[in-house]
Parts: C-alpha cells; sequence; structure tokens
C-alpha cells in the first residue's frame, strides 16, 4: 500500500483574533505547543509517508510561508488554491493528483492542520488502521472520536452494523448509519449517551474508490474536475463549493467508521486552549510573560508584554503589539459579533 498524507491547511482562523491574521493564520502560530500548529500536525505524520507523498492544501498566500516552514516538501507538494471552494474540492483535486501519480491503489489519508493530539502513538496506529481499512474493503473510512463530553460545535456520527469478516488486526469498524449536524445541548447529551461519535474530519481511502464516488454522486464536484484537465486554476474558476461530508460521504453507501479515543480536540476558539494547553495549581493556561494571584480558569496568550490577572476567573486575555482583548472563555467562541462591531483601524491592526 503506498500511503499519502493531505493536510488541509487553509483559512485564517478569525476567531483567534487578534493573534491570528490573514499573513500569519492559526495554522502557523504556536497555539498548543512552542511550534506552530502546521509543524506539529507534520511531525506526527511524518513516519507514516515521505515529504514527497504529503500533499498541503492551503491558501495561494500562504504557500511560500509554508514552504520556508517545511523545506523538505517538494514545492509541487504545497497545493494553493486560488479561492475557497469546500473540502470536497480540495481532497477531489488532492485524490486526482495522487492517482496521475501513484495510480488509483493509492490510499490518502487527509487530516487538518489546527488539531491537538494528546497521546500520537495512538493516534498513529488509529491511522494506520484506517488506511489499511480502506485498502482491504475498497470502502471509504473516517475516524469518529470517542466523545470526552456533550458538544453542540462538532456534528456527530451514528454507527451502524459490524462490518464481518475483517482482519482482527484492524479492530471494531462499523457501517455508519448517518451523519449528524451540530446539535443543541439536550440532544448532544443524548447522543453521547447513544454511543454517537464526533465527526472529526479524519478520513482514509483508495483515491480511486473516492473519484469513483465523486463520479457517481456529486455533480458539483465532478464535471469540474473532468473540464479542468489538471489545470488547477480552471477547475477551481467552475467547481461549486460544498464539504466533502455533504458532496460524497453523506450520499455514499461505502462509508465505514472506525472509533479513534487519543485526545483529539478541534482548537477553534481561545477558549478551546483551556482544553489542551498545561494548567497552573489554579487552572489557568498561560502562555506568554503572565503572572495570576487569586485567578482561576483562565486563558492567557501574552507576546512581548507583561499581563498581570488579579480576582478574575474564566477570562480569555490575548495581548500582542500594543493591542489587548479582553473576552469571557463563553464569548470567545462567538468572536464574529466583535469583528463585525469593530472600526476597521482597530480590527485589521
Amino acid at each position: 500500500m503506498n500511503r499519502w498524507n493531505v493536510v488541509l491547511a487553509g483559512g485564517i482562523g478569525s476567531r483567534f483574533w487578534p493573534l491570528s491574521t490573514p499573513a500569519r493564520p492559526k495554522q502557523l502560530l504556536p497555539l498548543v505547543t512552542e511550534a506552530p500548529m502546521l509543524q506539529d500536525t507534520l511531525d506526527r505524520l511524518r513516519p507514516s509517508a515521505p515529504p514527497e507523498r504529503t500533499l498541503i492544501l492551503t491558501n495561494a498566500e500562504l504557500r511560500a510561508a509554508i514552504l520556508a516552514l517545511e523545506p523538505t516538501l517538494p514545492a509541487e507538494n504545497v497545493i494553493a488554491e486560488p479561492r475557497p471552494a469546500g473540502t470536497c474540492a480540495a481532497l477531489a483535486w488532492a485524490a486526482a493528483l495522487i492517482a496521475e501519480r501513484d495510480g488509483p491503489d493509492a490510499v490518502m489519508v487527509c487530516t487538518h492542520a489546527d488539531w491537538s493530539i494528546g497521546d500520537v502513538p495512538t493516534f498513529r496506529a488509529t491511522l494506520d488502521r484506517a488506511a489499511a481499512t480502506a485498502a482491504f474493503t475498497h470502502a471509504l473510512v473516517t475516524v469518529g472520536i470517542v466523545p470526552s463530553r456533550p458538544d453542540t460545535g462538532f456534528g456527530y456520527i451514528q454507527p451502524g452494523e459490524a462490518v464481518p469478516d475483517l482482519d482482527a488486526a484492524l479492530g471494531t469498524v462499523q457501517r455508519v448509519a448517518r451523519f449528524v449536524e451540530k446539535p443543541d445541548q439536550t440532544r448532544a447529551t443524548q447522543m453521547v449517551e447513544a454511543g454517537y461519535l464526533w465527526n472529526s474530519g479524519i478520513f482514509a481511502w483508495r483515491v480511486g474508490d473516492l473519484l469513483d464516488e465523486l463520479a457517481a454522486l456529486t455533480p458539483e464536484v465532478h464535471p469540474a474536475l473532468v473540464a479542468a484537465g489538471g489545470d488547477l486554476e480552471r477547475f477551481f474558476a467552475q467547481v461549486q463549493s460544498i464539504a466533502i461530508d455533504v458532496g460524497v460521504l453523506e450520499r455514499s453507501r461505502r462509508v465505514l467508521v472506525l472509533p479513534g479515543a487519543f485526545g483529539w480536540d478541534d482548537v477553534g476558539t481561545w477558549a478551546a486552549l483551556h482544553r489542551v494547553r498545561a494548567h497552573d495549581v489554579h487552572a489557568n493556561a498561560m502562555s506568554g510573560p503572565a503572572f495570576a494571584l487569586g485567578a482561576a480558569g483562565n486563558v492567557v496568550h501574552a507576546e512581548g508584554v507583561q499581563v498581570v490577572l488579579y480576582g478574575v476567573n474564566d477570562l480569555v486575555v490575548v495581548a500582542r503589539d500594543g493591542l489587548v482583548m479582553v473576552t469571557t472563555r463563553e464569548h470567545a467562541t462567538n468572536l464574529k459579533t466583535l469583528l463585525d462591531a469593530l472600526p476597521a483601524e482597530v480590527r485589521e491592526r
């Protein structure tokens, strides 16, 4: 099995304002460890495929920065999307490119650049199982995360019947009964109790199998892929934007899920850092020059400026380049309201 790793690294992470900017987006920031999140991602994946079988899909503006971050990557393996067109377009282009270079039997394993992973060895072993399952069954395989809590910020997967006659080394593999969009709190609690899994966005498939399903199921993408004739600009000019979950997985009868339990977290907001960063004795998650007294449950990110907290709880404080943002962990999950209200000279600083 020739395995390829495909990393989705687009977007600017506006929910990490004021640290994240178009020129310095979330995936290039050291939010969880001392290294940029994309670097952490590539380090986790490195043992499973060499640089020449690693693709990164990103914004055109970030291509140079990514190549500087990871100089071992061949330049042609950092794919600069001319415009945002959804995960289905991005992964369809990656599959077509891999099929051209390595044939339809090559297996691509898809991850995102902005995750925190607590148990890296188990993460790697789970992705290995997903890749082997895809190669053996010719199915589209996703990894569903075993939930640690009811969370309204994730989609969910309902596992169905187990797949018989699989090699024992592959462990539990089930058919996907259905995908569920982000629920309210009551429904999320019910689904966790019923054994649903979080929809992580980890996928594994033979590229030929994905291309077959695109041809059969996804008119938003497949005609543009055929018409492009290998021309990236032409493809993105014609393709319709749609998520891979909606465009393929929810329409396909060839989708399998295996459970993953390796401390996965989608680091989507400042508040999420409280789950993935180390804490002091009062559960403060602080990075940079910061001091706290009589304060608990806070998230602090300070660059080049001293932050002092006294007698406050559950805040998010971000300080850099003469700009300080203070909010609560609750409100940090919805920075769009703030960004829409800010004067342009502050928002774009």
